[in-house]
């Protein structure tokens, strides 16, 4: 996993165009072809879910949320709903792990809650694979060499998601998002879908010690506290 010294970025920190990697014609037909047909086939459990959410938790049925895409370039990813609308007595919304139910707390550990994400695939802002779109408050918190996780389309999955996905450090996230980044191909992508999907079956690496969510990024320290990040890529 090696990435290069030099991070060429625009003066908003964010990466050029001509750095980028660019959706490659056969990515994009895969994409297409694969979200079409995953939509349709998956409707009959897109439905069940969807009327679960209503009973269980009410409308909408859907979470949306602003996140950076292709050269940090905010789009609106679509995921199922997994938490509720609980507020303490101040009118504040509770923590996520007091407002996750457990229906999405099922959703989330089969990474069912993502499967609306093939429509933002359809559409053209994420891919299959690549680096997870992370929040936009996030983005003035990268150095120039992290900001190149948007030189690709943001996934649904990517090579950190199959390397402890919640259970690694940010440190350990941007090495391996990056290692991506200079090294995507056809057969990698491959590789990526058919190890997130043997993940998904064993449910690995879904939460960050124990809790429910990966706790929020608030820019590295001088000196990457990742270890042994070269084995996690041979």
């Amino acid at each position: 996993m090696k990435t290069s010294s030099v991070s060429r970025t625009s003066t908003s920190g964010l990466p050029n165009q001509e750095m980028a990697s660019g959706s490659y014609t056969g990515k994009r037909l895969l994409d297409l072809c694969v979200a079409l047909l995953g939509l349709i086939l998956l409707s009959p459990v897109l439905v069940l879910i969807s009327l679960a959410i209503l009973l269980t938790m009410g409308r909408p049925v859907l979470f949306r949320q602003r996140r950076p895409g292709l050269h940090g370039k905010a789009f609106t990813m679509l995921k199922f709903r997994t938490m509720n609308n609980r507020c303490d007595e101040n009118g504040e919304l509770l923590q996520d792990i007091h407002r996750l139910t457990w229906l999405g707390r099922l959703l989330r550990n089969s990474s069912l809650d993502e499967l609306p994400e093939l429509l933002n695939v359809l559409w053209g802002e994420m891919s299959l694979v690549g680096p997870r779109p992370l929040l936009m408050d996030y983005l003035q918190y990268y150095s120039p060499e992290q900001a190149r996780r948007h030189n690709v389309l943001p996934g649904i999955t990517g090579w950190a998601q199959v390397h402890g996905r919640n259970a690694i450090s940010w440190e350990e996230k941007f090495e391996l998002d990056l290692w991506y980044v200079d090294n995507n191909r056809f057969w990698l992508d491959a590789r990526i879908l058919v190890l997130t999907v043997l993940q998904v079956l064993r449910r690995r690496g879904i939460d960050a010690s124990s809790q429910e969510t990966m706790a929020v990024f608030r820019g590295s320290p001088a000196e990457s506290s990742a270890q042994n990040w070269k084995e996690l890529t041979t």
